[in-house]
């Protein structure tokens, strides 16, 4: 048996976690915040509860990653299935994402009729469908990839099947070089392409990788669905399961250092005061912040990696109270995506999307109201220059009531009057979301996908340390974190292997 310490309780550390309890190790949780989830997780404010970033997940669908996981630890998920999944509101058109195939090509088919290139944009689509399931298929037999051995590359060659050859010929294209080869060239296609993609792989069509751009712009035909009492339900969930095994998920206890002896991590510290001996540390962090747990000892080739990659996506998000009207938008769904302009780059305002809460759900919000998240991409750096710079705090303020008025501009198109029923509106910036997740710089989201020979792996260069979460393969939505987890907790059974009967493989069928 060994000592695992967690750092954080979103999806991917809540899940591992779990797995490894169940296994038989000795497992402890160290979350910062007085609740689960990070940047998936529902916090409460004046009788709202409100999802903090991310507001559906896939990946329930039957062999999907928390199918798996929900079988493995014996969960019950309580997730209610959002179909259509979200309505898209073009400039001059809207597209419903339907969950059934069907319905979705009668819909791609009808809302761009009037386009010159209708034919090849519903072929385009059908097409990424075809690879979206050879790339389901094949992530539903859990690859080791990015491969860190030969063990992990010969795991993920067995993962192959003959219907993987389909994916072949897009291996190292992007989404828009595929469109173009396809010959697609439509403005009014390729910009709900590219909102699609921002929201599901961190970037647009020209830089998303093809295949994992053809599975996550699909995601609502594999199923979305919403967890009872908000999207942080799912990291509750897991909770419960880490103390059924018998692991310990201790709150308000954020770690502060590291000890490291010999290449590993001995110890976690925390602003409690407590220190916890460990054999294994699974972070469910960013690269920036495990190197800042560790300091003088961050091994050298993170520290190269925080100092070039690129910072991640932040987002500008209005949580709002609003009084109810059944009258109001469209009664099919609850969540919009709006794109305000052709002529101007996706994020900053130009695009959001929007999350209602169910209809009568009192765990949400009061008999006669709803919590609504709205939220669209932002970059990270001009939030704290403002935010750091003296003098410049009017400024700041200045951008988030722009931010805001531009955000609600948008949202009235989705649900007109929504202005004048809104009771309660709370902004948040990337400043914002690193002072309640301690992310660097309020990053969220993961890294843009832009190629499978680009992601990034568990790895963090101590011999018994991983990390887990959005950074590591692969990365967005509640789905690839939990694939992310169920990696890294295989290869600690791997490492750490318990007495027979009590060890299995994360892996196994």
């Amino acid at each position: 048996m060994a000592k695992v310490v967690v750092i954080g309780a979103g999806v991917g550390g809540a899940t591992v976690a779990a797995l490894l309890a169940k296994a038989g190790h000795d497992v402890t949780v160290l979350e910062a915040h007085v609740y689960p989830g990070g940047c998936a997780g529902t916090f409460y404010h004046q009788r709202y509860r409100f999802d903090a970033g991310a507001t559906l997940a896939g990946g329930f669908h039957p062999g999907g990653p928390h199918d798996v996981v929900g079988r493995l630890l014996g969960i019950e998920w309580k997730v209610r299935s959002v179909n259509p999944a979200w309505q898209v509101l073009l400039p001059d058109r809207s597209v419903t994402q339907f969950g059934d195939r069907e319905r979705w090509h009668d819909e791609i088919a009808r809302a761009f009729a009037d386009r010159p290139q209708r034919d090849r944009i519903v072929r385009f689509f059908r097409a990424t469908e075809r690879v979206s399931d050879a790339v389901w298929d094949f992530a539903s037999r859990k690859p080791a990839w990015p491969p860190a051995s030969l063990a992990d590359l010969l795991r993920t060659a067995g993962a192959l099947r003959p219907q993987t050859l389909v994916a072949l010929p897009h291996l190292f294209e992007t989404m828009g070089g595929w469109a173009r080869r396809s010959g697609l060239s439509d403005r009014t296609a390729l910009t709900f392409l590219d909102a699609q993609l921002l929201i599901s792989a961190q970037t647009t069509s020209d830089y998303a990788s093809a295949l994992f751009g053809a599975a996550a712009s699909d995601l609502p035909r594999k199923g979305v669905t919403h967890p009872e009492g908000g999207i942080g339900g799912i990291s509750e969930q897991l909770v419960e399961a880490v103390r059924r095994f018998g692991g310990q998920v201790l709150f308000r206890q954020e770690v502060t250092r590291l000890d490291v002896r010999d290449g590993r991590v001995v110890a976690a510290h925390t602003n409690k005061g407590a220190r916890f001996e460990c054999d294994v540390c699974i972070a469910n962090l960013t690269p920036w912040d495990l190197a800042r747990l560790l300091g003088e000892f961050t091994p050298p080739k993170l520290q190269r990696e925080v100092r070039m990659r690129a910072e991640q996506w932040g987002a500008f998000t209005l949580y709002l109270g609003v009084e109810d009207d059944a009258t109001a938008g469209d009664e099919r769904v609850d969540h919009y995506q709006v794109i305000g302009s052709y002529d101007r780059p996706l994020g900053e305002g130009n695009s959001i999307f929007m999350s209602f809460s169910e209809r009568g759900d009192l765990r949400r919000a009061p008999a006669g109201h709803r919590a609504l998240t709205i939220s669209t991409h932002t970059r990270v750096a001009e939030w704290w220059r403002l935010r750091e710079t003296p003098g410049a705090k009017a400024a700041y303020d200045e951008r988030v009531a722009e931010y805001s008025e531009r955000m609600l501009e948008l949202a009235e198109r989705a649900v007109p009057g929504l202005r004048s029923r809104i009771r309660l509106q709370l902004p948040g910036t990337p400043v914002t979301f690193n002072f309640y997740t301690r992310r660097y710089r309020g990053g969220v989201g993961g890294f843009p996908f832009t190629s499978l020979f680009a992601a990034r792996g568990p790895w963090t260069g101590l011999r018994n340390a991983w990390l887990v979460g959005d950074s590591i393969f692969p990365g967005q939505s509640t789905a690839g974190v939990t694939m992310g987890a169920m990696r890294v907790a295989d290869e600690v059974l791997r490492s750490y292997p318990l007495v027979a009967g009590r060890a299995y493989s994360v892996a196994a069928k």
